[in-house]
This record gives C-alpha cells, structure tokens and sequence, in this order.
C-alpha cells in the first residue's frame, strides 16, 4: 500500500425506495449534511469515465481483481466552475482517490483529441493520464450520471451517501452537453448507498444497515452503465 496515500474503508450497497427512507431516517438527525447540498439537500454528479484499448479498468472488475484503478473527469451541477481529474484506487478492502483541477479549456482539449494538454510533468496525475493516453490508448468512454444526498459523521471520519437516478449517456462524451441524452441504468429504479470510513464505522451506522438487511453491491456505477454501450466506443479517437 503506497504510504502517501489516505485508504479509506468503503461498502457499498443496492437499496429499494423503502429501504432508503427507513435508513434516512434512522440516521438524518446523527449525521451532518454534506456541505456541497444544494437547497433540496442533494446535488448531481456528471463523470466521464475512461479506458484503454484493453479495457482493462472494465475488465479486472468484472473479473474479481482486488487492486485496480480507474480515470474519470467529474462535473457538479453541470457546472464547469470545478472540474476534477480523478484517479480511484482500489487495494484489498481499501479505496484512496488522487485528484487534480481540470480548466474548462482543458477538458475541451481533452474532448477533442488533443491529449497534449496533460503533458505536464510537473502535475503527476495530469502526465500519469498523458503518459496512458499515448501508450494505452487511454480513451473516454462512457458518462454517468446521478443526484447525490450526502452526510458526514466526525466520529469515524464518515460519509454515506445515497445516489439516485443513475443514467447513463449514449454514445456521448461531451460531459458539458446541454441537451445530452440519457438514460436509465437501472431498470428497477435502485439507490447506490455507498459507506466511507476510516479506522471504525459507528455502531448505530452498522446496525442500520444490517437491520435492513441490505444486498452488497458488486458492480461499479461504470459497469453498470457499460453494459449499455459497446466496448469499442470512442476507442479510434
């Protein structure tokens, strides 16, 4: 495990309507709300996710590999005011994410094939994608879209979010597109709730989540929304 970076414990799982407002409710008067909530108490989240000419990122999750890593530019509000480059690694039970502030520039660059714009040394994880994008192929491949509702414990250092209405854009990567088609990725309409945590998760959290008895999640929100496009989309750019 590389030392520099913050591993975080997460668990993720599939929840019905029912189940998220009997949890909801359980734990909306412990825990804080995230500071990134708009009035109605949620925000929505645009990623555009990327892969090489292998898929590997699909593929090592679809095969059950436990240390993987995977790129994605990501937008708020479908706003371009903040635009991350995010790199989420994952060792053993752990999850640790390295991020870097994209320009609305950049990401058109980006977006039109002109990779050259992230070859800055200087900036590691610009010149780590730079450096994928020239020998692997490293490509946009699909983006996914949902609203969050998000609260946070000091205790455990914890976040659980509940993320709704995940869809899915056909055949687009322009992640700033105003009339961008989507659709849903779930057909029965489920929430992702997702638990990070640090060193413990408070025992009033855990009994939460087991009085429901809540299914474990197995398939990230990029493979669930893959499975809607072919493998070779935007793989020639």
């Amino acid at each position: 495990m590389n030392p520099s970076l913050k591993f975080r414990h997460e668990l993720k799982y599939h929840m019905n309507y029912h189940q998220y407002h009997i949890i909801r409710q359980q734990l909306i008067n412990m825990l804080q709300r995230d500071k990134h909530a708009q009035a109605a108490g949620e925000y929505h989240i645009r990623s555009l996710y990327f892969d090489d000419i292998d898929n590997k990122a699909l593929h090592e999750k679809l095969g059950g590999v436990r240390d993987r890593e995977k790129y994605r530019i990501r937008i708020y509000n479908l706003s371009d005011r903040v635009i991350h480059l995010e790199k989420k690694i994952k060792f053993n039970d752990y999850i640790a994410k390295v991020k870097e502030l994209l320009t609305r520039e950049m990401v058109d660059s980006i977006l039109a094939g002109r990779y050259e714009v992230l070859n800055v040394p200087e900036r590691p994880l610009l010149f780590e994608v730079y450096r994928e994008m020239k020998n692997r192929l490293l490509r946009p491949k699909v983006i996914v879209d949902y609203v969050r509702e998000a609260y946070v414990s000091r205790v455990g250092n914890v976040r659980i979010t509940f993320d709704k209405r995940l869809r899915t854009g056909l055949n687009a990567i322009d992640i700033f597109a105003p009339d961008l088609k989507t659709i849903d990725a779930y057909d029965n309409n489920a929430i992702v709730f997702e638990v990070k945590y640090d060193e413990f998760l408070p025992e009033y959290i855990r009994t939460a989540i087991q009085a429901e008895g809540l299914m474990r999640q197995s398939n990230s929100k990029y493979v669930i929304c893959r499975k809607y496009l072919k493998f070779n989309t935007w793989e020639d750019q």
